[in-house]
């Protein structure tokens, strides 16, 4: 079951009902007995704090350094130059 928001078209209450996904149930105001049509809202998840980006970084070494084999430091390959970079050679 989930659970949708649904205006009332008469007085503006705005409430909960809890369906299945698949049923579209004609939906009453609980206050005044009008129609009420579903209100929707950005999802209800939210990603908060650090870990949910690609950008943020942990300290320590990463999985992907653990897997590849690579000896070089997070310091040391931060620092690389571009010299053998496909966009740097067509220049």
């Amino acid at each position: 079951m989930a659970r949708y928001d649904y205006r009332c078209t008469a007085c503006n209450k705005v409430f909960e009902v809890e369906h299945g996904m698949t049923e579209h149930p004609e939906i009453t105001c609980p206050d005044c007995g009008a129609a009420a049509t579903k209100v929707f809202n950005a999802s209800g998840i939210r990603f908060e704090g650090s870990g949910f980006y690609n950008t943020d970084q942990r300290g320590g070494s990463s999985s992907t350094e653990a897997t590849s084999g690579s000896t070089e430091s997070a310091s040391s390959s931060e620092s690389h130059s571009c010299e053998n970079c496909p966009h740097h050679n067509a220049e």
